[in-house]
């Protein structure tokens, strides 16, 4: 079974979480385009009416779509669920998060949500955090905040944009960092250091305790939900 094969499984899985009537928030990437899909055929078959917070242009348009109502957390403060992938995924179900950019977004709906259910491939699946991390910066703030966290052991390249020359721009406006810290052996310590410099507006790392179960798609077409150990 190939990668976009896994992402469909645990997109089909999360779906089955969703019911008539409840707010979701919904991550940005394509495992969360699988999940989209899935859910915009029930909306269709099933005639049920979900309403979903973006966290990227990306999410809104295709949500859009697919048949979900848009809302916004001006008109709801908080939301039933989050659905979204994640970069990278340890033993404790502390993620990366961030390859898409809408890492800011991402957290705040995250925090916002009564659970947090994230879908992956089994690659994505490693003892320790190992990838890099991206942080959203300040522009005004990027020399001052490269040499801060060059100082606490990180290797740290600007994210370049794809389709023009310069740096990548979030929704937000700001810079991406994408920083090797090696391995992670206290990712929440990390995560709290990060966002204690100023200039950083927030980081990938999404602690375990943001974390209410992480479904990942499997090579046997089945969905294994990872929670965590009370």
């Amino acid at each position: 079974m190939g990668v976009d094969e896994e992402k469909i499984v645990a997109a089909k899985k999360a779906a089955e979480l969703v019911d008539d009537g409840m707010v979701i928030g919904l991550g940005t990437g394509s495992t969360i385009e699988f999940f989209i899909k899935e859910v915009g055929e029930r909306i269709k078959r099933e005639e049920i009416e979900i309403w979903c917070v973006p966290s990227s242009y990306q999410s809104h348009m295709l949500a859009a779509e697919n048949g979900f109502f848009i809302t916004d957390l001006f008109q709801v403060g908080e939301l039933d669920a989050c659905i979204d992938g994640a970069d990278q995924v340890d033993s404790e179900l502390n993620c990366i998060k961030g390859k898409g950019g809408a890492l800011l977004r991402e957290k705040i709906i995250a925090q916002a949500s009564e659970k947090v259910y994230i879908i992956v491939d089994s690659r994505k699946l490693s003892e320790k955090l190992s990838k890099s991390v991206p942080i959203e910066v300040l522009p005004y703030a990027y020399g001052s905040v490269v040499k801060k966290i060059e100082r606490i052991g990180g290797k740290v390249m600007l994210r370049e944009s794809k389709t023009k020359i310069g740096p990548c721009i979030t929704d937000n406006g700001n810079f991406i960092l994408d920083v090797d810290f090696g391995i992670l052996e206290n990712p929440s310590e990390l995560e709290r250091e990060l966002n204690g410099i100023a200039g950083v507006i927030e980081n990938g790392i999404f602690p375990s305790k943001l974390i209410s179960a992480v479904i990942v798609g499997g090579k046997d077409e089945k969905a294994k939900i990872l929670k965590k150990e009370s």
